[in-house]
């Protein structure tokens, strides 16, 4: 038999009161937004010495394009044309040679279809 009882039991807690310690819920939006600084504006960063902003889901330069690496933007234009143009070329490769390798194992299926039924009709007249 135990010492305190069959069953642990703790008192119920009475229902909190719904006071509030601040009294953010008496101000209106625009004097929250004064006084708290909730007007964040577009979040904005410098990377690599370029002042760039969040806009409509991207980020921009501040000042409207990349002013000092307008060549290296052209560059890796070019160059992601090529790599397009180069990759389309392999996959048309890839397909010519998947074609060439099917049309091959029919053929070679077909003829050792035909070298088996020449042995058998090879065996037959023997």
């Amino acid at each position: 038999m135990p010492l305190f009882g069959n069953s642990f039991s703790p008192k119920k807690t009475p229902p909190r009161k719904w006071v509030s310690l601040s009294n953010l819920h008496f101000m209106d939006r625009s004097t929250r937004e004064v006084e708290l600084g909730l007007e964040y504006g577009t979040p904005s960063m410098n990377l690599a010495g370029q002042n760039l902003k969040f806009e409509n889901g991207q980020w921009v330069s501040e000042s409207g394009s990349f002013t000092g690496d307008r060549r290296e933007l052209q560059r890796l234009r070019k160059r992601n044309q090529q790599l397009e143009e180069e990759n389309n070329l392999l996959r048309l490769k890839v397909d010519i040679l998947l074609d060439m390798l099917s049309e091959t194992t029919a053929e070679s299926h077909l003829m050792e279809k035909e070298l088996e039924e020449l042995k058998q009709h090879s065996r037959r007249r023997k």
